[in-house]
Protein backbone atom coordinates (compact mmCIF):
# COMPACT_ATOMS: atom_id res chain seq x y z
CA UNK A 1 0.00 0.00 0.00
CA UNK A 2 1.52 3.50 -1.12
CA UNK A 3 1.66 6.08 1.31
CA UNK A 4 -0.21 9.33 1.05
CA UNK A 5 -0.22 11.79 3.51
CA UNK A 6 -2.08 14.76 1.50
CA UNK A 7 -5.00 15.27 -0.46
CA UNK A 8 -7.34 17.77 -2.04
CA UNK A 9 -11.30 16.84 -2.02
CA UNK A 10 -14.55 18.56 -2.92
CA UNK A 11 -17.58 18.30 -0.62
CA UNK A 12 -21.00 19.35 -1.07
CA UNK A 13 -23.85 18.93 0.87
CA UNK A 14 -27.54 17.77 -0.40
CA UNK A 15 -30.32 20.79 -1.42
CA UNK A 16 -33.75 20.55 0.68
CA UNK A 17 -36.56 19.06 -1.11
CA UNK A 18 -39.32 21.42 -1.85
CA UNK A 19 -42.30 21.72 -0.52
CA UNK A 20 -45.83 20.97 -2.12
CA UNK A 21 -49.04 22.49 -3.22
CA UNK A 22 -51.64 20.43 -2.31
CA UNK A 23 -55.44 20.52 -1.79
CA UNK A 24 -57.79 17.80 -0.16
CA UNK A 25 -60.26 17.14 -2.73
CA UNK A 26 -62.69 14.08 -1.30
CA UNK A 27 -66.78 13.08 -2.65
CA UNK A 28 -67.35 12.89 1.11
CA UNK A 29 -65.44 15.56 3.04
CA UNK A 30 -67.20 18.89 2.44
CA UNK A 31 -64.19 21.08 3.52
CA UNK A 32 -61.19 20.21 2.13
CA UNK A 33 -58.18 22.46 2.63
CA UNK A 34 -54.34 22.45 2.11
CA UNK A 35 -52.33 19.07 2.48
CA UNK A 36 -48.78 19.63 0.83
CA UNK A 37 -46.39 18.38 2.89
CA UNK A 38 -42.71 19.51 3.23
CA UNK A 39 -39.54 18.86 1.48
CA UNK A 40 -36.77 16.41 2.86
CA UNK A 41 -33.78 17.18 4.63
CA UNK A 42 -30.69 17.16 2.31
CA UNK A 43 -27.38 14.58 3.23
CA UNK A 44 -24.91 16.49 5.01
CA UNK A 45 -20.79 15.16 4.75
CA UNK A 46 -19.10 13.97 7.44
CA UNK A 47 -15.48 12.90 8.44
CA UNK A 48 -14.49 10.39 11.16
CA UNK A 49 -11.04 9.50 12.12
CA UNK A 50 -10.58 5.62 12.70
CA UNK A 51 -7.74 3.74 13.94
CA UNK A 52 -7.26 0.85 10.86
CA UNK A 53 -6.17 3.66 8.77
CA UNK A 54 -2.23 4.98 8.40
CA UNK A 55 -2.60 6.58 4.94
CA UNK A 56 -4.54 8.97 2.89
CA UNK A 57 -4.25 6.84 0.07
CA UNK A 58 -8.18 6.34 -1.08
CA UNK A 59 -8.60 10.30 -1.61
CA UNK A 60 -6.05 10.03 -4.60
CA UNK A 61 -8.78 7.93 -6.32
CA UNK A 62 -12.25 9.91 -5.22
CA UNK A 63 -11.77 13.57 -4.36
CA UNK A 64 -15.17 14.59 -4.70
CA UNK A 65 -18.17 13.85 -2.14
CA UNK A 66 -21.47 15.00 -3.07
CA UNK A 67 -24.48 14.10 -0.82
CA UNK A 68 -27.91 13.84 -2.43
CA UNK A 69 -30.91 16.45 -2.23
CA UNK A 70 -34.00 15.78 0.12
CA UNK A 71 -37.11 14.46 -1.58
CA UNK A 72 -40.00 16.34 -2.46
CA UNK A 73 -42.95 17.20 -0.47
CA UNK A 74 -46.04 15.47 -1.88
CA UNK A 75 -50.01 15.39 -1.32
CA UNK A 76 -52.01 13.90 1.82
CA UNK A 77 -49.29 15.83 3.99
CA UNK A 78 -46.69 13.04 2.91
CA UNK A 79 -43.27 14.83 3.58
CA UNK A 80 -40.11 13.99 1.67
CA UNK A 81 -37.56 11.84 2.71
CA UNK A 82 -34.16 12.89 4.34
CA UNK A 83 -31.41 11.93 2.25
CA UNK A 84 -28.43 9.97 3.69
CA UNK A 85 -25.21 11.37 4.99
CA UNK A 86 -22.42 10.68 3.72
CA UNK A 87 -19.54 9.55 6.05
CA UNK A 88 -15.77 10.03 4.66
CA UNK A 89 -13.27 7.83 6.98
CA UNK A 90 -9.75 9.16 7.52
CA UNK A 91 -6.91 8.14 9.84
CA UNK A 92 -6.35 9.35 13.57
CA UNK A 93 -4.06 12.38 13.59
CA UNK A 94 -5.39 13.47 10.08
CA UNK A 95 -5.39 17.58 10.16
CA UNK A 96 -8.24 19.29 8.04
CA UNK A 97 -7.32 22.49 6.16
CA UNK A 98 -9.38 25.73 4.44
CA UNK A 99 -8.61 25.76 0.73
CA UNK A 100 -5.60 27.90 1.93
CA UNK A 101 -4.12 25.32 3.12
CA UNK A 102 -3.21 26.94 5.62
CA UNK A 103 -6.61 27.74 8.20
CA UNK A 104 -7.20 24.85 10.44
CA UNK A 105 -10.76 23.88 10.38
CA UNK A 106 -10.28 20.61 12.42
CA UNK A 107 -7.91 18.34 14.01
CA UNK A 108 -8.76 14.86 13.86
CA UNK A 109 -7.15 12.99 17.33
CA UNK A 110 -9.45 10.61 18.80
CA UNK A 111 -10.61 7.92 17.37
CA UNK A 112 -14.52 7.52 16.89
CA UNK A 113 -14.20 11.49 16.75
CA UNK A 114 -17.16 13.21 13.99
CA UNK A 115 -17.32 16.08 12.47
CA UNK A 116 -20.10 17.56 10.15
CA UNK A 117 -17.48 19.56 7.00
CA UNK A 118 -20.98 20.68 5.11
CA UNK A 119 -24.72 20.81 6.46
CA UNK A 120 -27.16 19.66 4.24
CA UNK A 121 -30.49 21.91 3.36
CA UNK A 122 -33.76 22.26 5.01
CA UNK A 123 -36.66 20.72 3.51
CA UNK A 124 -39.05 23.60 2.39
CA UNK A 125 -41.99 24.06 3.94
CA UNK A 126 -45.80 22.82 1.76
CA UNK A 127 -48.66 24.79 1.75
CA UNK A 128 -50.21 23.08 4.72
CA UNK A 129 -47.61 24.87 7.03
CA UNK A 130 -48.99 28.73 6.24
CA UNK A 131 -53.01 27.82 6.30
CA UNK A 132 -54.49 29.68 9.33
CA UNK A 133 -57.82 31.39 10.04
CA UNK A 134 -57.38 34.09 7.35
CA UNK A 135 -56.07 32.21 5.12
CA UNK A 136 -57.63 29.09 4.48
CA UNK A 137 -56.09 27.95 0.90
CA UNK A 138 -52.41 29.08 1.06
CA UNK A 139 -50.90 28.41 -2.13
CA UNK A 140 -47.45 29.35 -1.13
CA UNK A 141 -44.35 26.85 -0.83
CA UNK A 142 -40.88 26.74 0.16
CA UNK A 143 -38.10 25.73 -2.29
CA UNK A 144 -35.57 24.12 -0.11
CA UNK A 145 -32.89 25.43 1.26
CA UNK A 146 -29.49 25.23 -0.87
CA UNK A 147 -26.84 22.56 0.54
CA UNK A 148 -22.71 23.82 0.94
CA UNK A 149 -19.74 22.71 -0.81
CA UNK A 150 -16.24 23.85 0.27
CA UNK A 151 -12.89 22.56 -1.32
CA UNK A 152 -10.60 21.05 1.68
CA UNK A 153 -7.52 20.27 2.45
CA UNK A 154 -6.45 16.77 4.59
CA UNK A 155 -3.26 16.80 5.89
CA UNK A 156 -2.24 13.39 7.79
CA UNK A 157 0.50 13.71 10.64
CA UNK A 158 1.23 10.15 12.32
CA UNK A 159 0.73 9.93 15.64
CA UNK A 160 4.27 8.39 17.19
CA UNK A 161 5.48 8.80 20.77
CA UNK A 162 9.15 8.74 19.18
CA UNK A 163 10.61 10.13 15.81
CA UNK A 164 13.76 8.87 13.60
CA UNK A 165 15.44 11.76 12.42
CA UNK A 166 19.00 11.88 10.92
CA UNK A 167 20.74 12.26 7.10
CA UNK A 168 20.08 9.40 5.12
CA UNK A 169 21.44 6.24 5.25
CA UNK A 170 22.19 7.38 9.17
CA UNK A 171 20.50 3.90 10.45
CA UNK A 172 16.82 4.39 10.96
CA UNK A 173 15.18 2.11 9.09
CA UNK A 174 18.07 -1.09 10.34
CA UNK A 175 16.87 0.28 13.66
CA UNK A 176 13.25 0.34 13.30
CA UNK A 177 13.43 -3.26 11.40
CA UNK A 178 15.34 -4.18 14.09
CA UNK A 179 13.21 -3.15 17.31
CA UNK A 180 9.63 -3.28 15.47
CA UNK A 181 7.95 -5.90 13.21
CA UNK A 182 7.39 -2.96 10.67
CA UNK A 183 9.38 -3.80 7.51
CA UNK A 184 10.93 -0.35 5.82
CA UNK A 185 13.39 -1.45 3.38
CA UNK A 186 17.10 -2.06 4.15
CA UNK A 187 19.92 -2.16 1.69
CA UNK A 188 23.64 -2.67 1.74
CA UNK A 189 23.74 0.38 -0.77
CA UNK A 190 23.19 4.16 -0.36
CA UNK A 191 19.61 5.20 -0.32
CA UNK A 192 16.56 7.28 1.55
CA UNK A 193 13.56 6.33 2.98
CA UNK A 194 10.71 7.86 0.37
CA UNK A 195 7.98 7.63 3.05
CA UNK A 196 7.19 7.34 6.79
CA UNK A 197 6.89 4.42 8.37
CA UNK A 198 5.54 3.19 11.81
CA UNK A 199 6.69 0.54 14.08
CA UNK A 200 5.26 -1.17 17.46
CA UNK A 201 8.40 -1.27 20.30
CA UNK A 202 7.81 -3.37 23.54
CA UNK A 203 10.32 -2.90 25.93
CA UNK A 204 10.01 -3.65 29.61
CA UNK A 205 6.53 -5.49 29.34
CA UNK A 206 5.79 -2.02 27.61
CA UNK A 207 5.05 -0.62 23.97
CA UNK A 208 5.25 2.56 22.17
CA UNK A 209 5.09 3.57 18.61
CA UNK A 210 8.17 4.96 17.28
CA UNK A 211 8.11 6.91 13.66
CA UNK A 212 10.79 6.67 10.90
CA UNK A 213 11.01 9.15 8.70
CA UNK A 214 13.09 10.61 5.54
CA UNK A 215 15.97 11.38 5.67
CA UNK A 216 17.07 15.09 5.89
CA UNK A 217 19.48 16.90 4.23
CA UNK A 218 20.99 20.64 4.32
CA UNK A 219 18.41 22.94 3.13
CA UNK A 220 15.25 20.79 3.44
CA UNK A 221 13.85 23.38 5.21
CA UNK A 222 13.88 24.97 1.92
CA UNK A 223 12.66 22.21 0.24
CA UNK A 224 15.89 20.64 -1.23
CA UNK A 225 15.58 17.11 -1.84
CA UNK A 226 12.72 15.45 -0.19
CA UNK A 227 11.98 18.84 1.59
CA UNK A 228 10.69 19.02 5.46
CA UNK A 229 7.33 17.98 4.22
CA UNK A 230 7.62 14.93 6.65
CA UNK A 231 8.80 16.44 9.37
CA UNK A 232 4.52 17.18 10.12
CA UNK A 233 4.91 13.51 11.53
CA UNK A 234 6.89 14.84 14.26
CA UNK A 235 5.00 17.54 15.30
CA UNK A 236 2.96 15.02 17.41
CA UNK A 237 5.96 12.93 18.76
CA UNK A 238 6.90 13.40 22.45
CA UNK A 239 10.89 12.55 21.87
CA UNK A 240 13.44 12.63 18.91
CA UNK A 241 15.71 10.26 18.33
CA UNK A 242 18.68 11.89 16.49
CA UNK A 243 20.72 8.47 14.65
CA UNK A 244 24.31 9.81 13.49
CA UNK A 245 26.21 7.07 11.42
CA UNK A 246 29.54 6.43 13.42
CA UNK A 247 31.22 5.86 9.39
CA UNK A 248 30.59 9.44 8.36
CA UNK A 249 34.17 11.48 8.74
CA UNK A 250 32.48 14.34 10.51
CA UNK A 251 29.76 13.44 12.82
CA UNK A 252 29.92 16.94 14.42
CA UNK A 253 28.87 18.35 10.98
CA UNK A 254 26.30 15.74 10.58
CA UNK A 255 24.99 16.42 13.62
CA UNK A 256 24.85 19.92 13.24
CA UNK A 257 22.65 19.37 9.47
CA UNK A 258 19.81 17.97 10.85
CA UNK A 259 19.77 20.26 14.13
CA UNK A 260 19.93 23.35 11.79
CA UNK A 261 16.86 21.69 9.52
CA UNK A 262 14.61 21.13 12.53
CA UNK A 263 15.08 24.28 14.02
CA UNK A 264 14.46 25.82 10.35
CA UNK A 265 11.39 23.58 9.85
CA UNK A 266 10.10 25.86 13.74
CA UNK A 267 6.40 24.34 14.99
CA UNK A 268 7.73 23.87 18.33
CA UNK A 269 10.02 20.99 16.62
CA UNK A 270 13.35 22.47 18.36
CA UNK A 271 11.96 22.46 22.30
CA UNK A 272 11.34 18.42 22.28
CA UNK A 273 13.31 15.98 24.07
CA UNK A 274 16.45 14.57 22.06
CA UNK A 275 17.93 11.28 22.38
CA UNK A 276 21.07 11.58 20.44
CA UNK A 277 23.10 8.27 19.51
CA UNK A 278 26.07 7.15 17.48
CA UNK A 279 25.18 4.41 15.12
CA UNK A 280 26.63 1.19 13.31
CA UNK A 281 29.27 1.20 15.88
CA UNK A 282 29.39 -2.36 14.64
CA UNK A 283 31.92 -1.12 11.92
CA UNK A 284 33.76 0.91 14.27
CA UNK A 285 36.59 -0.40 16.60
CA UNK A 286 36.58 1.34 20.71
CA UNK A 287 38.74 3.93 19.89
CA UNK A 288 37.31 4.96 17.06
CA UNK A 289 34.12 5.01 19.13
CA UNK A 290 34.99 6.63 21.84
CA UNK A 291 36.68 9.11 19.86
CA UNK A 292 33.80 9.97 17.41
CA UNK A 293 31.43 9.53 20.85
CA UNK A 294 33.41 12.83 22.23
CA UNK A 295 33.15 14.67 19.44
CA UNK A 296 29.39 14.23 18.91
CA UNK A 297 28.68 14.82 22.58
CA UNK A 298 30.77 18.25 22.47
CA UNK A 299 28.36 18.74 19.20
CA UNK A 300 25.25 18.26 20.92
CA UNK A 301 26.48 19.13 24.31
CA UNK A 302 24.64 15.97 26.06
CA UNK A 303 25.58 12.69 26.49
CA UNK A 304 25.34 10.53 23.51
CA UNK A 305 24.47 6.67 23.35
CA UNK A 306 26.43 4.09 21.73
CA UNK A 307 24.01 2.00 18.78
CA UNK A 308 24.42 -1.27 16.73
CA UNK A 309 21.07 -2.69 15.18
CA UNK A 310 22.91 -5.15 13.39
CA UNK A 311 24.49 -6.20 16.61
CA UNK A 312 22.14 -5.32 18.62
CA UNK A 313 24.44 -2.99 21.15
CA UNK A 314 22.80 -0.53 23.15
CA UNK A 315 19.39 -1.10 21.39
CA UNK A 316 17.28 -1.86 24.53
CA UNK A 317 19.44 1.41 26.63
CA UNK A 318 18.33 3.45 23.89
CA UNK A 319 14.82 2.36 23.95
CA UNK A 320 14.48 2.56 28.05
CA UNK A 321 15.76 6.28 27.95
CA UNK A 322 13.12 7.26 24.78
CA UNK A 323 10.33 5.22 27.29
CA UNK A 324 11.56 7.38 30.21
CA UNK A 325 11.14 10.84 28.14
CA UNK A 326 7.46 9.55 26.58
CA UNK A 327 6.25 8.76 30.57
CA UNK A 328 7.57 12.08 31.54
CA UNK A 329 5.80 13.71 28.62
CA UNK A 330 2.41 11.78 29.14
CA UNK A 331 2.24 12.88 33.15
CA UNK A 332 2.74 16.29 31.85
CA UNK A 333 -0.56 15.82 29.47
CA UNK A 334 -2.34 14.28 31.98
CA UNK A 335 -1.64 17.22 33.94
CA UNK A 336 -2.25 19.85 31.81
CA UNK A 337 -6.05 18.04 30.95
CA UNK A 338 -6.56 17.64 34.51
CA UNK A 339 -5.84 21.33 35.15
CA UNK A 340 -7.67 22.15 32.08
CA UNK A 341 -11.27 20.26 33.85
CA UNK A 342 -10.75 21.75 37.21
CA UNK A 343 -10.90 25.29 35.53
CA UNK A 344 -14.03 24.20 33.65
CA UNK A 345 -15.62 22.98 36.70
CA UNK A 346 -14.67 26.14 38.50
CA UNK A 347 -16.80 28.29 35.75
Amino acid sequence: MKFLDQAKIFVKSGNGGPGCVSFRREKNIEFGGPNGGDGGRGGSVKVVAVENLNTLIDFRYQQHFKAKAGGHGMGRDRFGAASDDIVIKVPVGTQILEEDNDTLVVDMTTPGQEVVLVTGGDGGFGNSRFKSATNQSPRRFDPGWPGEERWLWLRLKLIADSGLIGLPNAGKSTFLASVSRARPKIADYPFTTLHPQLGVVYVDETEFVIADLPGLIEGAHQGVGLGDRFLGHVERCRVLLHLVDGTAEDVAGAYHTVRGEVVGYGHGLAEKPEVVVLSKCDALDEEAIEEKRLELAAACGSEVGILSSVAGTGVTETLRILFGHILGARAEEKADEDQDEAAEGAL
